[in-house]
């Protein structure tokens, strides 16, 4: 089991593996590999160490997950509260954001306000 950006990857093919990442979906992954020359058929224990430091630094350097990523979002919806924008407003009353109905729907959103 391989440690990359504080997540314990599985066994399973690189493509897939990278996505239980936070902020890296299966084309960032995709791109990832063809940064870093490695096939993304292979297992994750069958990366020698080479691949697995080359893997690592892409990710590091060159794109936002995790923790990091986590913390910008909720800067962003921060930011949007405290400029008082609608957006900002629907957030901080526990009500969808983005234009959906909620005279029948919103359960799950509504939900957490109790």
């Amino acid at each position: 089991m391989a440690r990359i950006a504080g997540v314990d990857l599985p066994n399973k093919r690189v493509i897939i593996a990278l996505t239980y990442i936070y902020g890296i979906g299966k084309s960032t992954s995709k791109k990832i590999l063809e940064k870093a020359g490695v096939d993304e058929n292979i297992r994750l224990n069958d990366l020698n160490d080479d691949d697995l430091a080359k893997l690592r630094n892409i990710i590091e350097n060159e794109y936002t997950v995790e923790g990091e990523l986590r913390g910008k979002v909720q800067m962003n919806i921060k930011r949007l509260m405290d400029i008082g924008c609608y957006r900002g407003m629907r957030h901080r009353r526990g009500l969808p954001v983005r234009g959906q109905r909620t005279k029948t729907n919103a359960k799950t959103r509504k939900k957490w306000r109790r």
